[in-house]
């Protein structure tokens, strides 16, 4: 039995497995990076897996290792890394944390929405939880001071409480289900305010725009404002569906006897409904923009466009990282 060839070390694991320019190959690409499972590996497999890819870079391949393994390795990896630091992440900001930690409070917000002080405690846990996540995936070489990080989570938190109380006393006289759509607008607009809080540094300063062989050609506010915009969307877009389908389906149980009967099953009924929609949600949107996002030089600001015009004229797009 003569053993497997051994794996050429010129596989490029920096870039995702599958072609990012297709929305198919972003989102296999995010179904492995959100991958719930991905939590429940322990620390020597964790360990293990970053052997393998730290060694793999540097050019050394272990005998035996096949492509299927090395690239398990990288998403196992990826998922509990940070890709700039290299410092292990938080297990609740990790991105295979998001379905079952979000599963956990959005249902929770769309099962207790009835009462102030419910709506106030779960708008609060979800700013917690929503600031946490942009703390650990933040972009390396812009690093949130913690006043910057202490600000949007204020923002946001007040911003999600404000939408939700307001939109709560208006939706009195109209029909109930109505009413179970307030957690999504507060969601919504927490979102606008906490991603660009968050990120305010790169709206002031811009973030680094490149030619698509990676050479740094400036810093871009209007690039930071683009990739900014499109997390927005796509964090809300992740939202939409956990947050509109189950109160649908919620609202049509409840006039059941079934409900009336075992009223305890409803959280945990809300709780799955919206962990089903999330696990489809949460990969499918962040697959809506490359993460590696462009735009053409002739929408960056003037005097970006000039630096750019003088090192290369014929340039058209630039490239930037857009974040998560």
């Amino acid at each position: 039995q003569k053993m497997p060839p051994s794996l050429p070390a010129t596989i490029n694991i920096q870039e995702p497995r599958w072609d990012q320019s297709t929305f198919q190959g972003r989102a296999k690409h995010f179904f492995m990076v959100t991958d719930p499972r991905n939590l429940l590996l322990s620390g020597a497999t964790l360990e293990e897996a970053r052997r393998v890819v730290e060694d793999y870079r540097a050019g050394v391949v272990p005998p035996g290792l096949t492509e299927d393994q090395l690239w398990r390795a990288k998403y196992i990896y990826d998922s509990a890394f940070h890709p700039d630091t290299g410092e292990k992440m938080i297990l609740v900001g990790r991105m295979s944390a998001q379905v079952p930690m979000n599963m956990t409070i959005t249902g929770c917000m769309l099962t207790f929405y009835r009462t102030t002080p419910a709506v106030l405690f779960w708008q609060w846990v979800n700013q917690s939880f929503n600031a946490v996540v942009n703390y650990t995936n933040r972009s390396g070489d812009a690093p949130i001071t913690p006043s910057q990080l202490g600000t949007a989570y204020v923002s946001a938190t007040t911003g999600a409480v404000v939408t939700a109380l307001g939109l709560k006393s208006l939706t009195k006289h109209l029909p109930a289900i109505i009413g179970r759509y307030v957690p999504f607008a507060a969601v919504a607009a927490a979102n606008c305010i906490n991603i660009p809080l968050m990120r305010q540094r790169e709206l002031k300063l811009g973030i680094p725009v490149t030619d698509e062989n990676g050479n740094r050609l400036g810093e871009s506010t209007a690039a930071a404002q683009k990739a900014i915009f499109q997390v927005v969307v796509s964090r809300i877009g992740m939202a939409a569906p956990a947050m509109a389908i189950p109160p649908v389906i919620m609202n049509i149980l409840e006039k059941r006897a079934f409900l009336k009967r075992y009223p305890y099953l409803n959280a945990p009924l809300q709780v799955g409904l919206v962990g089903l929609c999330l696990v489809f949600a949460t990969p499918l949107c962040c697959a809506l923009f490359p993460q590696k996002s462009s735009m053409s030089v002739s929408r960056l600001e003037p005097e970006v466009q000039a630096r750019i015009r003088e090192k290369d004229p014929w340039l058209e797009t630039v490239y930037f990282n857009k974040g998560l």
